[in-house]
């Protein structure tokens, strides 16, 4: 008890470090990935991050609703939403209705998606292998093992601020 004590007040004084702080760091990481990748099809393709993930979303999952895309690519529903509208403008994605609910909609790639995603992974498949090189294959496998355990402990911990 006064261990836990003594950590709180430890913690309650410390101040943040934000270059070491992880949550930080791999946000940084996130969006200099992302941005570098996005030069990728951005100017070429006409296309923003968000549109890009819901192409990726759906060539992996077809069928799916805008809600479902946000939940896969832990988007902001608004922003899945707006980057949605743009393909359905754009004749990239096509928008039916579930049978049974005619109120779900349900999200598809055109064939122009199709042909969008097609032109676009190859490069961005040789960006990922780029980038990991600087990784021996021993220090990829430890990367992927640790994303997963840090995945699947904020998930944990998501779900305990919630109760």
């Amino acid at each position: 008890m006064a261990s836990d004590n003594k950590l709180r007040r430890t913690m309650e004084s410390a101040s943040l470090d934000l270059e070491r702080f992880l949550p930080y760091r791999l946000s940084v990481l996130s969006n200099t990935v992302s941005t570098a990748i996005a030069q990728t099809y951005s100017t070429r393709y006409g296309l923003s991050i968000p549109e890009w993930r819901v192409i990726a979303v759906l060539e992996r999952f077809p069928g799916i609703s805008a809600a479902e895309v946000a939940e896969r690519t832990a988007m902001d529903k608004v922003a899945v939403s707006r980057a949605v509208s743009r393909l359905l403008k754009s004749n990239r994605i096509r928008r039916n209705f579930a049978d049974a609910d005619r109120r779900r909609s349900i999200l598809d790639l055109s064939a122009s998606g199709k042909r969008l995603y097609q032109r676009i992974a190859p490069m961005l498949l040789r960006y990922e292998s780029a980038l990991l090189s600087a990784l021996d294959a021993s220090e990829r496998q430890q990367l992927d093992a640790i994303l997963q355990r840090l995945a699947d402990r904020a998930s944990h911990l998501g779900r305990a601020e919630e109760d």
